[in-house]
């Protein structure tokens, strides 16, 4: 992937992102997550390479224990995670748009000429 499709693909994910943030949905957030998943991985390598603040993404601060998680509480679940994931996202792309730099899946720009 080039380092223009990193960053185009990464800023797509973001606006899912606020957009998840915006109108939770428990079903749309696992897809984003694997997208989300698969990019970096693809762009990065494997997950014990990210940020160690990714390894805090996905759990919940308050885990409903015996029951299952009300609308409200889906929702707020669905928010946090989005937030936290976005952030990562975000320190993704600033590697490679303004820190430029390099990555694992990284394939040379094609000639504009």
């Amino acid at each position: 992937m080039t380092r223009s499709e990193l960053i185009a693909r990464t800023n797509q994910l973001i606006d899912e992102g606020a957009r998840l943030q915006a109108n939770p949905s428990f079903d749309a957030l696992r897809t984003w997550l694997q997208l989300s998943d698969d990019l970096l991985s693809r762009a990065w390598g494997s997950m014990d390479r990210y940020h160690l603040s990714w390894l805090q993404v996905g759990r919940p601060t308050q885990i409903v224990r015996g029951r299952p998680m009300d609308a409200d509480e889906t929702a707020a679940y669905v928010r946090e995670v989005a937030a936290a994931k976005t952030a990562v996202l975000k320190m993704s792309v600033d590697a490679a748009a303004r820190k430029n730099m390099p990555f694992v899946g990284e394939t040379p720009e094609p000639d504009a000429g």
